[in-house]
């Protein structure tokens, strides 16, 4: 049996060979197979013959992932037969190394001394402190093969897997029980602590974006019935529409406004998302409730002040319902849906909508209604930047941890984030300034509405990561969103 030419010419197939998504199930943890049977082999004392045997069942347990993920060992069994007898390998030693390759399957439990080594060697990592490193190579794989769909789902598996495992040689026991028990505990920790913190800051989100939105929608009300309705003024966008039918037919606005954004309602369901169009859904009935419920004052006929404070309270209600992930004003949608159509941008379209809209007021109301109108939008675009802290200012975001590979992985594979990697070097704190150590510095690039989350993922990591944020002024480029435009 020639092993040394079987494994260079197989280890190197693997390395060519194989697909990239397959973080786990590659060359490298072939090698460590291998590597674990020599070991465990001769701890337990078995014969030379039986160790070649154990050598090239761990050397082609994987190596039906060439063919394909599913029933892979099956599929390995039928390479083996292929390529071995080449190297000097019986019909039945090959026999007898695909029963030892059929030992791998996870729902096998093994009836010998062989079977119970290389079904220890293809797991001892659970008992080393290896673990979380190759968790996570696993779950990047099962996360590209659909094996699970989050970092909760990968938990949940892993953490019933553990439950039921069990070393079976006496070596593996005693050298990897310990570590393994404790690896577990840790885990369920970390579950524990990650259940309690997503519940935690779920329900804290809801009843923020509820305030918000709740905030948001009394703040329209306002502006609507105490400055612009009762002087006869005017916004952009879906907003304006309906204070121009409002005017022209005496409808009544609560209904109007409803009805003028429930087309691109619709529309948000299936350009946007569903979540974005139950939520802006929300909002719109509301305001159409307060419009209808509500007594507001009429607070001024000054025509400046209610330029400027009808501009303020209404870019400062939509400025908060869109922090929350929604929108009392359609047009958006509107010009998100003509995009995919035109080659006009966002900002285009909608500054021609209102200008239609300023325009026909300036015909039916005359110019002076109109450029007080405008003015009005003004306001409430500027208050709206200024609420949501401007969604077109991107905002750098710099993360140092000692857990940086799990949270470049996640960032990555979960937030579809691009990222940069600094080296550098953290420590030097007072009283231990000469001890230091490696990481990597992690750079990305988000938007404010994104941030809130970004930093969560990371505290679930790793609660002590050093994590700050600047706004940048001008992005482009990479991966990053379009602005929303009041």
């Amino acid at each position: 049996m020639q092993f040394e030419p079987v494994y260079d010419f197989l280890i190197q197939k693997l390395e060519l060979e194989l697909p990239k998504h397959l973080s786990y199930h590659n060359a490298a943890h072939t090698i460590d197979v291998v590597q674990a049977v020599d070991y465990l082999g001769k701890s337990e004392g078995v014969s030379p013959y039986e160790l070649q045997l154990l050598a090239a069942a761990a050397l082609f347990h994987d190596s039906g992932f060439l063919i394909s993920p599913e029933n892979h060992e099956e599929r390995s069994c039928v390479l083996a037969r292929e390529y071995l007898p080449h190297y000097g390998y019986s019909a039945e030693d090959i026999e007898q190394i695909c029963l030892l390759i059929m030992a791998t399957k996870l729902t096998h439990t093994p009836v010998n001394k062989l079977e119970s080594i290389i079904c220890d060697a293809d797991l001892y990592y659970l008992g080393t402190e290896r673990f979380q490193e190759r968790s996570e190579d696993l779950y990047r794989e099962f996360k590209a093969l659909g094996i699970v769909k989050n970092w909760q789902d990968w938990n949940l598996k892993q953490n019933n897997f553990l439950k039921t495992h069990r070393f079976y040689t006496h070596t593996a026991v005693n050298e990897y029980s310990f570590i393994k028990m404790q690896n577990f505990q840790e885990l369920k920790t970390r579950q524990k602590e990650a259940s309690w913190s997503s519940k935690y800051h779920q329900t804290k989100t809801q009843v923020h974006d509820g305030i918000l939105i709740v905030l948001g929608v009394l703040s329209t009300g306002f502006a609507l019935k105490g400055f612009l309705v009762p002087n006869m003024f005017f916004d952009g966008g879906i907003t304006g529409i309906s204070l121009l039918l409002h005017e022209l037919y005496h409808t009544n606005l609560a209904y109007t406004i409803v009805l003028a954004n429930l087309p691109l309602i619709i529309v948000s369901y299936f350009t946007v998302s569903k979540r974005f169009a139950l939520r802006t859904l929300l909002c719109v009935s509301l305001l159409g409730i307060c419009l209808l419920a509500f007594p507001y004052p009429t607070i001024t006929s000054d025509k400046l002040l209610i330029s400027i404070f009808g501009g303020f309270f209404l870019g400062l209600g939509i400025g908060m319902t869109m922090r929350a992930g929604c929108a009392l004003d359609g047009v958006e949608v509107l010009a998100l849906y003509t995009l995919r159509r035109t080659s006009f941008t966002i900002t285009e379209i909608i500054m021609a909508i209102n200008v239609m809209i300023f325009g026909f007021a300036a015909l039916r109301f005359g110019l002076e209604t109109a450029l007080y109108s405008v003015l009005t939008y003004f306001t409430a675009s500027r208050t709206m930047d200024y609420v949501i802290e401007g969604i077109e200012a991107y905002t750098g975001v710099t993360i140092i941890s000692a857990k940086s590979e799990i949270i470049k992985s996640r960032l990555v594979n979960e937030m579809g984030r691009s990222i940069t990697v600094y080296k550098g070097e953290r420590g030097f704190l007072p009283g231990s300034y000469k001890v230091s150590s490696q990481v990597d510095i992690i750079f990305t690039v988000a938007t404010r509405l994104e941030l809130r989350r970004l930093k969560n993922l990371v505290n679930e990591i790793d609660p002590n990561a050093f994590v700050f944020a600047s706004t940048i002024k001008e992005a482009s480029g990479g991966i990053l969103k379009r602005r929303h435009v009041h």
